[in-house]
């Protein structure tokens, strides 16, 4: 859950966790699936996962050997294992997931959307949304020592208060736009350029299995950024509990450090 915390001084809202929401996921048309199936002589074929996206993905994969009549034993789970096993990634991009992801910085976007294959982004316009109420991210280290925090907060307040002054200002300069929505559009672009990457932001992520787990394994790291590896392993947690057989091979494990990262037993597919 998001941790959202007012600071007492100046009333602006820290956050410290991200939160994550699985708000679109596939549907199988079954139909379709049994013509194709009814066209190819396969009288009988079924699969014990009532989860889309791992279907698909199991679809896909006896497609390309026409294996349909001659299924493994185990089910979906042992056949999205063997996948996993023998390295055979393509199949897994045809499982798709649409997330969105609150309670985080624009460092962590700008991080996140460097991963582009297999990825759609829509994010939060600082152009059209006013930030004159923003929250902001707050790294843990910075919020666990009390003088680090104090020099944080003191830098954001600043800023904060800087980019009202500054889109009251630009709002009165551009008061002869006559359309409203340009004069806002326009006094807020420029007015954000003094807000640190700090700022709270909202993203909209669609990817598919395939994508997700490299983003999973790579910033679910021990060595990665620390507000990014949160993210990734919240959406670990979303999907594991989403699709099992596509997410359950990977472990949570505590860092000697403090904090978590992943860990699975295969290889990047």
């Amino acid at each position: 859950m998001t941790d959202a915390r007012p600071d007492e001084t100046t009333k602006l809202t820290i956050l410290r966790e991200p939160r994550v929401y699985l708000v679109g996921r596939q549907m199988i048309d079954s139909a379709e699936v049994d013509r194709f199936l009814g066209d190819h002589e396969v009288s009988q074929w079924t699969t014990d996962t009532e989860q889309a996206g791992e279907k698909l993905v199991e679809i896909a994969g006896r497609l390309c050997y026409m294996s349909f009549a001659k299924p493994r034993p185990g089910g979906n789970h042992a056949y999205i294992e063997h996948i996993l096993e023998v390295g055979h990634g393509s199949v897994l991009e045809h499982a798709v997931f649409s997330l969105i992801i609150t309670g985080v910085s624009r460092s962590f976007t700008h991080e996140l959307v460097r991963h582009r294959a297999g990825f759609g982004y829509s994010q939060l316009s600082q152009r059209f949304v006013d930030e004159s109420d923003a929250s902001f991210v707050e790294p843990d280290p910075i919020a666990d020592d009390p003088e680090l925090h104090a020099i944080w907060m003191e830098a954001v307040t600043a800023c904060h208060s800087a980019y009202k002054a500054l889109a009251d200002g630009l709002a009165a300069k551009f008061a002869d736009i006559p359309d409203r929505t340009l004069r806002r559009k326009k006094a807020r672009e420029a007015a954000r350029s003094i807000l640190p990457n700090a700022t709270e932001t909202k993203i909209f992520v669609t990817g598919n299995a395939r994508a997700l787990r490299h983003f999973i394994e790579m910033r679910g790291d021990a060595a990665a950024d620390a507000e990014i590896r949160k993210v990734a392993l919240a959406t670990l947690r979303v999907l594991q509990a989403d699709s099992p057989n596509l997410f359950g091979d990977y472990r949570i494990v505590d860092l000697p450090e403090g904090g978590q990262a992943v860990a699975t037993p295969f290889k990047k597919v």
